[in-house]
């Protein structure tokens, strides 16, 4: 069942991951493109850090760092009156009412903070690269119609919200597209975070040398597990590339792209 379950993790985590990474990606990409210069230089430094570090080296960091910071705030907060030092040789150590979660908690609770820990590593990682998909969307859209809709009288808000928003997903999609893909691919990432996923699962059932063999003994079906783990992955994805390609055709309905322009001809 643990397995059984571990799929829907892996299908939650994509359902939560991807809107609140195309948030941070909307955002980032609205501060580099900012008059405001602190403003650009966040957004714009958001983008090149996180894409320019490691998948896995930002995942095992900033779980860690996130976890131990939240833990340091709760420390300052809960036992003000501790004297002992935070570090300790190569520990870490707070009072226990500053642990997260509590260690008298339920199991569910533990597993749930870090499944969300997991979800706003995620976030954050493929937020920088949606960030920088919007930015190139948001530029290519012709600059004429900007200043067309300014000299009707818009302020620059409503240019922004009502011509260059709706007309900029045309020109990320494709860019989008390909991130879902790799979003959807990166889930086994959860292995390496503490999450009980599908690769735990498989390698845990499969092998022949782990706690799981005691209970279930069998000889060596890794490959099997980890082929249907391909399968399942493969199928995934082609479900996807299907879903997106209508999504691609009816925003590019009536539009001056070459998806709108291939329509036309079909429609002829």
């Amino acid at each position: 069942m643990g397995l059984y379950w571990s799929f829907g993790t892996v299908l939650l985590l994509l359902a939560i991951t991807a809107p609140v990474a195309l948030a941070f990606g909307f955002g980032g990409a609205s501060a580099a493109r900012s008059n405001i210069a602190p403003l650009r230089w966040f957004g714009k430094s958001y983008i090149a850090i996180v894409r320019g570090i490691p998948d896995i080296a930002f995942f095992l960091f900033f779980v860690i760092a996130l976890d131990q910071g939240l833990e340091y705030l709760r420390h300052k907060w809960k036992c003000p009156d501790w004297t002992d030092s935070i570090r300790q040789g190569n520990d870490f150590v707070v009072c226990t009412a500053a642990k997260l979660p509590l260690g008298n908690s339920p199991q569910w609770i533990h597993e749930t903070y870090g499944f969300m820990l997991a979800v706003l590593t995620f976030s954050i990682v493929f937020g920088a690269f949606a960030a920088n998909v919007l930015f190139g969307a948001m530029r290519a859209v012709p600059h004429g119609q900007l200043e067309t809709a300014e000299a009707y009288g818009m302020t620059r808000r409503q240019t922004f919200w009502r011509v260059l928003v709706p007309q900029m997903w045309v020109f990320a999609l494709p860019g989008l597209s390909n991130l879902w893909m790799v979003l959807i691919k990166a889930t086994p990432l959860l292995f390496l975070l503490g999450v009980e996923d599908i690769v735990y699962w498989s390698r845990e059932l499969g092998g022949t040398k782990t706690p799981r063999f005691t209970d279930y003994p069998h000889a060596d079906w890794r490959m099997w597990y980890f082929f249907f783990l391909l399968v399942f992955y493969l199928c995934f994805t082609k479900v996807s590339e299907l879903v997106l390609d209508r999504i691609m055709a009816r925003l590019t309905h009536g539009q001056a792209t070459a998806g709108g322009e291939a329509q036309r001809k079909a429609a002829a």
